[in-house]
């Protein structure tokens, strides 16, 4: 009996303590953090950064008191990452950021150096709780070194009006085929006229339908598991190469500088049916063409026999390890919390931005994002909700 009983008891100890660990992640809304700068270096439009820590401490102002935020303004992740290596290898480790925006190519460059704080423990407690695949990219050989701030999928932005011109039904897009299949009835019944989508024919190009697009989607390889070069003979690569030759020899696409004057006067001119692109593509299309709203509609990216849409990009916040200076590392973590769980805070932070015309993206925690505020109706988009497309 007393055997049965002391196992018993046992049982019970583990049940609470397994408990006690599945609990969600609650920020500790009683600590008080030093009056100082927290400092941000990003790139893009860092600002959002600035607006989105300023309302944070502006919502919790007696543990923010005499904290300011001050947003460095760099040219990309690679240029961020240059300046904070510098100063990290001199030891002015005072005057180091104390958080930084990076992507996935440059955070794996730093994990390995000591120079950002790993963050496994802390968001082993949330993943189950955010969307699938968003740690992937703050992932480095199994450890996270990161805070994921955005994850943008794939996505075909069409003009509803060109295919109701030319009787077309947007559903025949869902596969590459089929998008080319409307390319080349849109060239043939506007004589010309009405280009598929548009390229730029420079080395853009690689980075908006090609290492976001057409080769993650057709599984393309550069390397073999073996590290060796397998460009020339890999079925995926071959697969993406004839997506994009098609494309150029059957005249299906209009070669202009992406985001420059000529292919938004193209757009205005109906000359341009689709956009095959990252989500991020609403910042611009709605501002630079909003003429145009009502006439634009979204759909996930075209895909391939194996049912791929693309590679999503992950923005994310890597926290930087100043060596006994770090004294801001759990404010961001719990501001970043706010930002992905708490409806008040982020919700009012997208109201901002957009009073702000500035760029929001999407919570990725999977209870938020099934919030009714980010599933409102687009006039855009003709009544499409972008925020849930996205």
């Amino acid at each position: 009996m007393k055997k049965f009983l002391a196992a018993m008891l046992a049982m019970a100890l583990c049940l609470v303590t397994f408990g006690a660990l599945a609990q969600a992640y609650e920020p500790d809304r009683t600590v008080k953090y030093p009056a100082g700068k927290l400092v941000i270096y990003g790139y893009g439009n860092p600002q959002a950064y600035e607006e989105q820590f300023k309302m944070w401490c502006a919502m919790h102002p007696e543990q923010t008191e005499g904290v300011e935020i001050e947003v460095v303004q760099c040219e990309g992740a690679e240029d961020v990452r240059k300046k904070i290596m510098l100063t990290y290898q001199s030891g002015a480790y005072e005057d180091l950021p104390d958080l930084i925006a990076t992507q996935a190519a440059t955070l794996y460059a730093m994990a390995d150096t000591g120079i950002v704080l790993e963050t496994t423990d802390y968001m082993d407690m949330l993943k189950d709780d955010l969307l699938d695949g968003v740690c992937g990219d703050v992932t480095v050989k199994g450890k996270m070194y990161a805070l994921p701030v955005s994850f943008r999928p794939q996505m075909l932005y069409y003009n509803q009006k060109i295919l109701d011109e030319y009787n077309i039904d947007s559903a025949r897009m869902d596969t590459f085929d089929g998008w080319i299949e409307v390319g080349k009835e849109l060239r043939d019944k506007s004589d010309g006229k009405v280009f598929l989508t548009s390229i730029s024919p420079s080395q853009k190009a690689w980075g908006y339908v090609g290492r976001r697009g057409f080769w993650p989607q057709a599984e393309a390889h550069i390397f073999d598991e073996n590290g060796n070069v397998v460009w020339g003979e890999d079925a995926g690569v071959r697969q993406a190469m004839e997506t994009l030759n098609t494309l150029l020899d059957e005249k299906l696409v209009l070669l202009t500088q992406v985001l420059q004057p000529p292919m938004w006067d193209a757009t205005r001119n109906h000359e341009i049916a689709t956009f095959y692109v990252g989500a991020f593509w609403d910042e611009f299309l709605a501002k630079n063409v909003p003429e145009e709203s009502g006439e634009w509609r979204m759909m996930p990216a075209p895909t391939y026999d194996n049912g791929l849409r693309g590679a999503p990009v992950t923005e994310m916040f890597a926290i930087i390890n100043k060596q006994g200076e770090t004294k801001y590392e759990q404010l961001i973590k719990d501001c970043w919390y706010d930002y992905m769980f708490t409806a008040e805070f982020r919700n009012a932070y997208a109201d901002l931005m957009a009073e702000k015309q500035m760029p929001c993206w999407n919570p990725l925690s999977k209870e938020l994002s099934a919030d009714a505020y980010w599933q409102q109706p687009a006039e855009y988009y003709g009544g499409q909700s972008f925020k849930g497309a996205e």
